[in-house]
């Protein structure tokens, strides 16, 4: 069966087709205004097989819905008297000296937050169910505003969903999406539940539309959606619970780093995505990091997903001078249409902008070739900005890449450092097209030992979507203290989150054999306000001092402890792409040098080495200044660098 990964980016849309052991790539521009015609475009372009396809999706839908605040018309249905509590939120705040400071719009306004009077006690007891009549009058008013999609959450229904099930059952007439909070998240904390119940009713039309828009169109093969967490779902289960996808192509990014560095004897790294529109991080400690307390847009969302750290510096972002006369780069993203300005089509210049105005960027090989990039229009662009800076056009350059370095430096602080690790102790993994041309320098600035540049690494996202494996996440709030528990009896609770995994499993035409079962409880210290995520084994109490230890730099283990919620992770493992070693041919990597180019360092221009990647063998080892080319990106190694070519093809980067 042939199988298919699929990553839409802000400028391209990437693709690898694997199929008999062999592996294929293809990236091609990606088209905003419906990202689902890049798609079916490149499918398109490569013959099926007679057995099928199976397509896996890393899809951004959802996060754009979101980030631009395009999704439906949503209306909140909550237990009357807790109609605010999505814009009261809580008493944080993230800018405290601040004194113009703006709360984010909540996703559904006032006029469509409706309260109905119903009660369920936090031990699960109906104090009063829901009264019937008052559904139906709400169903008129709701027909009146047309509202396109239902959220509902109702105050402890994760203890008891039987007000929110009657509640549905009366919405069956309106014939629209409705969200439950006891099956999107069954956890208490009513905010958050209410606000991570919301952001899937808003996007669920809007991916809906666009999953069936591909299903309709992807005949022959199956279509399967990539999810947060770092597993994929069938896309049917997709559209009924949207709010797992959000950053399904980030995700798989960091899936396909971790996978590829563990083969190479390095489980302990932070991945570098940089794209065209933004810069993805995360910190993976001998493990995916997961985390259930993410926010997107100002809007917090409390499904299980890979802690990734996002910001606006990608090789599209916008160089700019704001108010003050400083010069800026980003969020703003020039994209694929128009790009920046060496596409030809912009005036805006750009990261890719400045890399190629250094020299750093080599036109003749940009995407092997297939993409001309105009030097000249970047010149005419970087005279104007270095005039307005009254600065050199050179430095003006050297300045984009310093501020967009420093961007990303920043964005690793906040997932190592303030965290509580220390970076010097882990491995730089760099891909997405750009990051080879940033990764020594950001890697240089804070003291991380190596860089390791996967094959192909532009795409990937892309291939880390056909490494993962089919994951189903299931939580239930319980708040019980272990001292009045056995640990089997706390064993024991997990049973019926394990049903119905195996059930769902099933369906999904995984066989049981190749299940694998992760269970894992939130804990804290009883009176504590935040919990921290530690795996349900026989240690699992003293694995939680040592990360309450390594996050708060504290720990009591003579204080009581209490478990909030209990999670079971559902793995099915599937045929994946093997990471096959290579052989040291003993050859010099001189048969992979076709040239010298002249680039900008530190202040001057020197000659750089120029080699294609793909001539490139096990053992081979380079001395910068070097620059490596190669379809999905490029390399950009200085003067006190060091490159090896290790077993399984990837590059290892060192400072001397």
């Amino acid at each position: 069966m042939l199988r298919v990964g699929i990553d839409t980016g802000g400028t391209f849309t990437d693709f690898i087709f694997y199929q008999d052991g062999e592996i294929h790539i293809m990236k091609i521009p990606s088209t905003p205004k419906n990202p689902a015609e890049a798609v079916l475009s490149g499918l398109n372009q490569w013959k099926g097989s007679p057995d099928g396809r199976q397509v896996i999706h890393g899809s951004t839908i959802a996060t754009n819905t979101l980030l631009e605040r395009k999704g439906a018309k949503t209306a909140l249905i909550t237990t009357m008297g807790f109609e605010d509590v999505l814009e009261i939120g809580r008493q944080t705040r993230s800018q405290l000296y601040n004194l113009f400071v703006r709360k984010t719009r909540p996703l559904v306004p006032g006029k469509l937050r409706f309260g109905v009077e119903e009660r369920t006690l936090h031990t699960g007891e109906t104090l009063k169910k829901l009264d019937v009549a008052s559904v139906q009058d709400m169903v008129r008013k709701l027909k009146e505003e047309d509202v396109e999609s239902i959220a509902i959450c109702l105050l402890f229904s994760y203890a008891n969903p039987h007000n929110e099930l009657a509640l549905l059952q009366g919405l069956k007439e309106m014939e629209i999406p409705v969200s439950v909070s006891h099956r999107i998240l069954p956890e208490y904390r009513e905010y958050e539940r209410c606000s991570t119940t919301v952001v899937n009713a808003y996007v669920y039309p809007i991916v809906e539309r666009y999953i069936s828009y591909l299903e309709t169109r992807i005949t022959d093969g199956r279509l399967s959606i990539m999810q947060s967490n770092g597993g994929y779902i069938s896309a049917k289960r997709a559209k009924e619970e949207p709010i797992r996808t959000v950053l399904s192509g980030p995700a798989a990014g960091v899936v396909g780093a971790f996978e590829i560095a563990k083969a190479s004897g390095y489980s302990n790294i932070i991945t570098l995505d940089m794209g065209g529109t933004s810069t993805d991080v995360s910190l993976c400690n001998a493990g995916l990091g997961i985390t259930t307390e993410s926010e997107i847009s100002g809007v917090p969302v409390k499904v299980p997903m890979i802690n990734i750290h996002t910001v606006g510096a990608g090789g599209g972002s916008i160089a700019h001078i704001d108010e003050g006369g400083s010069l800026r780069v980003g969020p703003q993203s020039a994209g694929a249409d128009p790009g920046p300005v060496c596409y030809c089509r912009a005036d805006n210049l750009t990261v890719t902008d400045a890399n190629l105005y250094l020299g750093r960027l080599v036109p003749g090989y940009f995407l092997g070739g297939d993409r001309a990039l105009c030097l000249d229009n970047a010149k005419k662009a970087f005279k104007k900005l270095a005039s307005s800076l009254c600065i050199s056009t050179q430095k003006t350059a050297d300045g984009i890449i310093d501020v967009a370095n420093a961007t990303m430096e920043g964005a690793i602080r906040v997932v190592s450092m303030e965290k509580g690790y220390d970076p010097r102790e882990f491995t730089l993994v760099s891909f997405g097209g750009a990051g080879g041309l940033h990764a020594c320098a950001l890697a240089r600035g804070l003291s991380i030992p190596r860089v390791l540049i996967p094959k192909n690494p532009g795409l990937l996202s892309a291939y880390g979507m056909l490494l993962a494996d089919v994951v189903k996440d299931y939580s239930q709030s319980v708040l019980i203290r272990i001292d009045e528990l056995k640990t089997e009896e706390i064993d024991a609770l997990f049973k019926p989150l394990i049903e119905r995994g195996m059930d769902e499993m099933s369906r999904e035409k995984i066989s049981v054999g190749s299940l694998l079962l992760e269970k894992c409880v939130d804990m804290r210290y009883v009176g504590q306000s935040y919990e921290i995520l530690v795996p349900f084994n026989e240690a699992y109490v003293a694995r939680f001092n040592e990360l309450h230890e390594t996050v708060y730099g504290y720990s009591d283990e003579k204080r009581p402890y209490e478990i909030v919620n209990l999670r079971v992770r559902m793995v099915g493992g599937v045929s994946k792409p093997s990471l096959k070693k290579g052989r040291s041919k003993g050859e010099s990597p001189a048969s992979a040098l076709v040239g010298q180019e002249r680039v900008v360092y530190r202040g001057e221009s020197i000659p750089f080495d120029l080699y294609l990647r793909e001539r490139l063998c096990p053992g081979n080892r380079l001395e910068g200044p070097a620059i490596l080319v190669e379809y999905s990106s490029t390399l950009f190694l200085p003067p006190d660098f060091t490159c090896d070519v290790d077993l399984y093809g990837n590059l290892i980067l060192s400072p001397y």
